[in-house]
């Protein structure tokens, strides 16, 4: 019941996205791309860079101490979490490519009535990744073709008495890109490496995921994004390796200024480790106060 509570309070955000299949939709009108000689373009994209304070609420967490994802192992608390996304944006007539670096930290210290002094991490992640995607075809405004990307995703500590984070990853698989509202939206075969424990852990999942933002009025806008990976199999046994893997995030950006912005959000991560019983989740309600801008380098 709680689940669902929680599952509905973020579907409902999504509601809001309805306007994207009218405005955006029509999938039948699929065209090629046309071969016009445009002059190439790079864009330095800061798309977030936001201090985040919210309250958290863990299920289960005490089936996943050992677990190296620090959200399902955290305490119920209140938090404040840093967290810097930012993309590099080549793009040409027919390809873009784009290179990124994601980071998200969060850590609580706590005094406890009796005088004891604690801490732990609440959200711990540095992800790099580069992606290149081929436009073949249009779908009204947006780009569709097949893309690939490698990343490569840790953490700056180790959480607790778990080792640290290290996981490879190589995604392929065909993407819709580019759109007005709908900025991306994927479906992928991926293959890990992950050198957390040792021997490396070699697995294959699928992937779906999007993000997408709509502008509501002037000066607020929904902004989405998510994906649900499932695994398929694995190399090795590890009781924290995680059989699937949502996570989705939704916040409501109401803009300060030209660049700032402050934006209620939810986010909402749910999995199952092989060696748990119960699914492990991490659902945050909170504001963030964020900064935005692109700039236009050639």
């Amino acid at each position: 019941m709680i689940i669902g509570k929680k599952i509905g309070i973020i579907l409902s955000f999504f509601l809001i996205t309805l306007p994207l299949s009218a405005q955006e939709n029509s999938f039948l009108d699929i065209k090629p791309v046309e071969k016009l000689d445009t002059p190439s373009t790079l864009k330095a994209n800061f798309r977030r860079i936001a201090l985040e304070f919210s309250n958290t609420s863990v299920s289960h967490a005490e089936e996943y101490q050992d677990s190296p994802i620090s959200e399902f192992n955290a305490d119920s608390e209140m938090q404040i979490n840093g967290v810097f996304d930012f993309v590099l944006e080549y793009q040409q007539n027919h390809f873009t490519w784009n290179n990124g670096l994601y980071m998200e930290y969060g850590k609580t210290k706590i005094k406890k009535a009796n005088g004891e002094k604690t801490s732990n991490e609440d959200a711990d992640e540095i992800l790099v990744t580069t992606d290149l995607a081929q436009k073949l075809w249009k779908v009204q405004t947006a780009d569709l073709g097949p893309f690939a990307s490698i990343g490569f995703q840790t953490e700056f500590t180790a959480n607790q008495d778990a080792p640290r984070n290290k996981v490879a990853r190589l995604k392929g698989g065909l993407k819709l890109f580019n759109g007005q509202y709908l900025e991306e939206l994927y479906i992928a075969m991926v293959g890990e490496s992950d050198f957390t424990y040792s021997p490396t852990n070699y697995k294959s999942a699928a992937e779906i995921g999007f993000r997408a933002n709509y502008p509501i009025r002037e000066g607020v806008k929904f902004a989405a994004e998510g994906y649900f990976r499932p695994y398929f199999s694995f190399s090795q046994y590890e009781a924290t390796d995680l059989k699937y893997d949502l996570n989705v995030k939704a916040r409501m950006d109401v803009s300060i200024t030209q660049t700032l912005a402050l934006a209620p959000y939810v986010s909402y991560r749910l999995g199952k480790a092989r060696g748990a019983s119960v699914t492990g989740s991490n659902f945050m309600i909170g504001l963030s106060f964020q900064y935005a801008d692109l700039f236009h380098i050639f």
